[in-house]
């Protein structure tokens, strides 16, 4: 008999099975592509960046209609990721990390979406009336298309515009809305905005990227198009806005401050005490939690008042710090100065902290002026090295009189190094994992790790009087007073003094800092309740890992694993450094 000689790569065709089931590893990295072709063609601002041109036109749908159907979408999601993890057997450590974040991402939007969350578009500071500002400020052309395309997106905002509008009035309809006192700081804003002439200089500002190349003719043209866009669409669009919030809405709005006192308050505020803390708590255990740290960080206040010889009662010392000028900068320039210097000393002490170290930089740079007012003390705005934008450690230069200096080192090393921007840097420039890991912020992660920096300032050498320790104290009680607040606030009805009180007995931040603090609170349910719980985790695990490693504890190491995979769950950063000891307590 003849053989017939079949060749090996027909041979694999013919006995491989015609219908393969999928693997779990297939299905999750099929469904982590999914959601993100998702997020692209519902955020046009977040596709424009990754380089989709047609995108750079476009402003998103915050329609009523697009909200519920990308809703359902994400069920749709959620249920995907429920059967593969079913299948967790298939998954590698690595796909389960990303497996778990992804469910932390869309169980955090699914509760949300519960709710009619798009009628709550503003805090006290921020905003889709916020929103041109900052968006002109992270654009970058860098052609005549992508210059044609910013006019595109431009004449969209009265869309965009009437949009947010609907979903307010509904909000205001149904009771679930900002209070009264947080939409009269929004009106204070647009009339800022309106009557600053700057808003046309920010919407300029995106063509100073364009190349050499690019001919004086059609620079010109870019600008006139930009110049006729504002006056044609923007600048009516924001005063019909305007009159909006301050003519319909602010009568109409709640006078009650807490989420609860709205219809389905109380059970959103238990969804966001979970998403913003990533742990089980409930509003009464973060409540407990607070007042005893509030009680240990006030007896290590009353130490170093009595280091600095000041003869008198705590309050009485408060009020030292409060008005005395020799804490206070003279000058918006000499504020700006400081902060440099002290972020200066931070960078220089970087490596012996820190074995990982990202390529962006960052740069400090005061809040602008039109939402200064209302901003809080300081934030971080994240860079991107593709667009060419350092990241920005944003100081508010506003009311010098309310920015002390013995409060800049903890302020500095939370916002820039090694605080956020070496978090968000690091997690930008991770490699080979899903693109929503890079962009993924975790604010019981992010913002705890920014705190637990302000005490490693202490072992860093940053702070250099005991009035500046009194600072950093100063900012550990503002944020264990957040958990007091907050809750109170918004789960135990307490009122704005009532609240408030925490700060002004308790810290020497300034009484201007203590009211727009106490606002952002009242307007951004639960999110201050990340910052001290986040702290706390990272601290029990660095004592873990020094009193299980003994001499092989290594401070930078156990730094940069905290940091090396991005945000997280606390949960998910509790398993991984139980396992990153584990790991180093058994190599030679």
């Amino acid at each position: 008999m003849r053989m017939i000689m079949i060749p090996a790569i027909l041979l694999a065709i013919l006995i491989t099975p015609a219908h393969a089931e999928p693997t779990a590893a297939t299905d999750l990295d099929r469904l982590i592509d999914d959601v993100r072709k998702f997020d692209l063609a519902n955020n046009p601002v977040l596709a424009g960046r990754e380089g989709e041109v047609t995108a750079l036109a476009k402003l998103p749908d915050v329609s009523i209609l697009r909200t519920r159907i990308n809703a359902n979408s994400n069920r749709e999601f959620v249920k995907r990721l429920a059967d593969i993890q079913t299948r967790h057997d298939g998954l590698s450590i690595g796909q389960q990390f990303n497996a778990d974040l992804l469910e932390y991402v869309l169980t955090s939007r699914t509760a949300r979406a519960d709710f009619d969350v798009s009628a709550l578009p503003f805090t006290n500071d921020s905003g889709f009336h916020t929103f041109l500002d900052g968006l002109a400020r992270s654009t970058r052309v860098r052609s005549v298309a992508e210059g044609e395309a910013w006019i595109a997106r431009l004449r969209l905002m009265p869309t965009f515009l009437a949009q947010h509008r609907a979903n307010i009035a509904r909000g205001v309809e149904t009771g679930f809305a900002q209070p009264k006192m947080i939409v009269r700081g929004v009106v204070e804003t647009l009339e800022t905005q309106i009557n600053d002439d700057t808003m046309l200089d920010s919407l300029l500002a995106p063509l100073s990227t364009l190349p050499a190349s690019t001919t004086p003719e059609q620079v010109d043209a870019l600008r006139a198009g930009i110049t006729q866009a504002f006056h044609e669409a923007i600048a009516p669009a924001y005063a019909e806005t305007l009159a909006f919030m301050r003519d319909e809405i602010l009568p109409k709005s709640r006078d009650s401050i807490g989420i609860s006192e709205t219809p389905g308050g109380a059970a959103y505020y238990e969804v966001l005490v979970k998403a913003f803390t990533t742990t089980d708590m409930s509003a009464a255990q973060v409540h407990e939690l607070g007042k005893t740290e509030v009680a240990r960080i006030r007896a290590e206040m009353e130490e170093v008042i009595a280091e600095t010889g000041f003869d008198g009662s705590f309050a009485e010392f408060l009020v030292f710090l409060r008005t005395d000028p020799q804490f206070y900068a003279k000058t918006e320039e000499e504020l700006l100065m400081r902060a440099s210097y002290i972020s200066k000393q931070a960078d220089d002490k970087m490596p012996q902290y820190f074995g990982l170290l990202p390529r962006l930089p960052y740069g400090v740079r005061p809040v602008p002026a039109a939402i200064a007012p209302n901003y809080t003390t300081a934030r971080y705005w994240p860079g991107d090295i593709k667009q060419g934008r350092a990241g920005g450690y944003m100081v508010n230069t506003y009311d010098l009189k309310s920015r002390p200096l013995y409060e800049l080192p903890a302020l500095s090393v939370h916002e820039a190094v090694p605080g956020h921007h070496h978090q968000f840097a690091i997690s930008a420039e991770l490699q080979d994992v899903p693109k929503f890991r890079n962009e993924l912020y975790v604010v019981a992660f992010g913002e705890g790790w920014g705190l637990y920096t302000e005490k490693l300032a202490v072992e860093m050498g940053l702070y250099h009087t005991p009035y500046e320790h009194f600072g950093r104290l100063t900012y550990e009680m503002w944020r264990a007073c957040r958990l007091v607040m907050d809750t109170g606030i918004h789960a135990f009805g307490w009122s704005r003094d009532q609240a408030k009180a925490c700060l002004t007995d308790n810290s020497a931040l300034a009484l201007h800092n203590i009211e727009t603090e106490t606002n952002r609170y009242i307007s951004w349910p639960g999110q201050a309740l990340g910052y001290k719980i986040g702290e706390l985790t990272i601290w029990r695990l660095r004592h873990q890992a020094e009193t299980e490693l003994g001499d092989k504890f290594d401070l930078r190491a156990f730094h940069d694993e905290v940091l090396k995979d991005g945000g997280m769950t606390l949960t998910m950063l509790e398993a991984k450094i139980e396992r990153w000891i584990s790991e180093v307590g058994k190599a030679q």
